[in-house]
């Protein structure tokens, strides 16, 4: 039929165009957030475009959303302000017409979304975080990258290396700051060298000098040495024996419902029926008027967007701490989501306030 097909293109054009601006623009700030964070030696530098894939993932189910919801009612609206919907209307078509068509275009995207919200999301976390732990727990000297100054993981130790030679464990022009309560040293010298012993692994340093300042006597000490061994602290690569739910399957959260699964599930679960109600919520906050030139009911509809996703942040909260259980978290929230967006979509249909052209009525 002409009226779905022209709909359902004009639906998809919308709702391709507005997920690729949003997704330049979450990208964008993602890329910025994590070179800081790679910056600051939160996470290798090797791993920054890996880093941002997985957290894209991550945060795609909430873009698809937000672009449908966007493209429905900015669609919609121009009909609106067109005069479009008018003669729709006339013709004997009403809103809730429009909900048929709008549901065929939505399902794929919806699909897509349950996808990434039950499997992706805790294989893109669990990824993410082994990342971010393999790279933690390397040794001191091991993260540090040629010509950068580098933190050690308690603070205590201040590495730098002028050059890495070719070999990976071996490196020239070293410089080692060490603080504690009670002395602070300075060492510096022209190589090192990563070295096992045993169980353990130690810096040995070549052709340098130490000097050692004692704050409780202020006494300064200068040696020099031809061969300096240092402790740098190996540890091995552990997996965490309590894993956090986010980087759980969903079946794992289905068969452990402990409060915590349990509000991880309500947040899987609502980013899944919350882009689902938002669709037929977008079909109802479309209406405008068409004398006004301006288009405050794209303002209103980003608020109930906001609104809307802070309400499942807010029930995962309140689950996770027993406040609320998990079926009645889904059924005020999403249940009453629903009911409003088919209420305001009878309400548009039949009322007279935001339709002031009758539909035709068969005789």
């Amino acid at each position: 039929m002409l009226f779905d097909s022209t709909l359902r293109k004009e639906l998809a054009r919308g709702f391709g165009a507005t997920l690729v601006v949003i997704l330049t623009i979450v990208i964008t700030m993602m890329l910025i957030r994590t070179l800081g964070q790679a910056a600051v030696g939160a996470v290798a530098p090797a791993d920054v475009v890996l880093l941002m894939g997985y957290t894209a993932l991550g945060h795609l189910p909430t873009m698809l959303a937000l672009s449908l919801f966007i493209a429905i009612v900015v669609t919609m609206g121009r009909m609106y302000r067109d005069s479009e919907m008018a003669i729709w209307f006339s013709s004997g078509v009403g809103l809730v017409r429009f909900t048929s068509p709008v549901l065929r275009m939505s399902w794929p995207v919806l699909l897509v979304v349950a996808v990434l919200v039950l499997a992706v999301w805790p294989w893109a976390n669990r990824s993410s975080a082994e990342l971010r732990d393999r790279y933690e727990q390397r040794s001191d000297l091991s993260r540090v990258t040629p010509g950068v100054f580098q933190t050690s993981r308690d603070g205590s130790r201040v590495f730098f290396i002028d050059k890495a030679s070719d070999e990976a464990m071996n490196a020239r022009g070293v410089f080692v700051l060490s603080r504690t309560t009670d002395a602070e040293s300075l060492t510096s010298a022209r190589g090192g060298q990563l070295v096992s012993i045993g169980e353990d692994r130690f810096l040995v340093l070549d052709r340098g000098q130490r000097t050692q300042l004692d704050h409780k006597t202020g006494e300064r000490t200068l040696a020099s040495f031809q061969r300096y061994q240092i402790l740098a602290e190996e540890h091995h690569v552990r997996r965490a024996s309590v894993r956090s739910p986010k980087t759980m399957p969903t079946i794992d959260l289905i068969r452990d419902p402990s409060l915590r699964h349990q509000g991880e599930l309500t947040w899987r679960l609502g980013q899944l029926f919350g882009a689902v109600n938002l669709t037929l919520l977008g079909v109802a906050l479309a209406a405008t008027n068409p004398r006004r030139a301006t288009n405050w009911n794209l303002m209103f509809a980003l608020m109930g967007f906001v609104v809307y996703y802070n309400l499942i942040s807010l029930s995962q909260a309140w689950v996770s701490g027993g406040r609320l259980t998990f079926g009645a978290a889904m059924l005020f929230v999403h249940g009453g989501v629903l009911v409003l967006a088919l209420g305001l979509v009878w309400w548009r249909d039949h009322g007279t306030a935001w339709r002031p052209w009758p539909a035709a009525r068969a005789a």
